[in-house]
């Protein structure tokens, strides 16, 4: 009879542990995510697990349909590398006391990282333009900007700021949400994974919840279109494997001029 593996039930724990944190991901997810924690698993064994546990996979959602002129060309304009096509789309949600409040959501089509989320009860066109302005002196300007028609885009002082600095904007067709596909996508991720599953007291309180959801995703959370990575992981070099190499390392010579050098005057 086969006896198992030493590991299941510890495995197990940690698959159940991942699964209750996020419950709206799949089991390749999560796997990502074991594998992330240093578990040397495979995807089959994480199905396994995750069917005998009797866990629910989230059903797929239908594709959309594209758009196409009528000799058959597609007409999308797709982003070919990083900074290339941000798009900007705003949501809007409410505070526990039914007070509605706003999220201007920035994403790089190319990476799918989410630049900024701006929360705020009322989102105008210079508060459009005060967190582009943020994102261009950061990152660049990028060559293209997709929006809807909302009246915080189509406005004339964004339109001509956009212009100005140097990128262009590309409006969509009225009533055609799927074209713009990678930020309406990531407003259905947020709205699930958090929206859908918190209650927000105060504006500060979103703020702050919202900020932290939105490093979680750039830099934890797998996405299945980047082959289960996050779009901008985080690295850093922890302070005691770098301690050695600082204590060999010579002392920088002065940097001061001989004229502005103290004078040590000796008794």
């Amino acid at each position: 009879m086969p006896r198992g593996r030493g590991d299941e039930a510890a495995l197990t724990a940690d698959l159940i542990a991942l699964a209750e944190k996020y419950g709206r991901s799949g089991y390749r997810k999560i796997s990502a995510l074991l594998k992330a924690a240093g578990w040397l698993v495979n995807d089959k064994r994480v199905e396994r697990i995750w069917r005998r546990e009797g866990l629910k996979v989230p059903a797929r959602q239908p594709k959309r349909g594209r758009i196409w002129d009528g000799d058959g060309s597609c007409l999308r304009l797709r982003a070919e590398r990083r900074g290339h096509v941000w798009s900007y789309d705003v949501v809007e949600a409410r505070t526990h006391d039914g007070r509605e409040f706003r999220m201007l959501n920035v994403v790089d089509e190319f990476t799918r990282e989410c630049l900024a989320i701006r929360v705020a009860r009322k989102l105008k066109a210079a508060d459009v333009i005060d967190v582009l302005s943020d994102l261009f002196i950061l990152r660049g300007v990028p060559g293209h900007m997709r929006s809807d028609n909302g009246p915080e885009f189509v406005a004339t002082s964004v339109q001509a700021w956009i212009t100005g600095v140097g990128a262009q904007t590309a409006s969509i067709a009225p009533g055609s949400p799927w074209v713009n596909g990678y930020v309406e996508s990531f407003n259905a991720r947020l709205r699930d994974e958090l929206l859908n599953g918190e209650i927000f007291y105060t504006l500060k309180e979103a703020q702050i919840v919202i900020e932290s959801w939105r490093r979680h995703y750039n830099g934890v959370r797998p996405h299945a279109s980047l082959d289960y990575r996050p779009p901008a992981p985080e690295v850093f070099v922890p302070a005691l494997s770098a301690w050695p190499a600082a204590l060999t390392r010579s002392a920088p010579p002065a940097k001061l001029p001989v004229e502005q050098r103290p004078t040590l005057h000796y008794l």
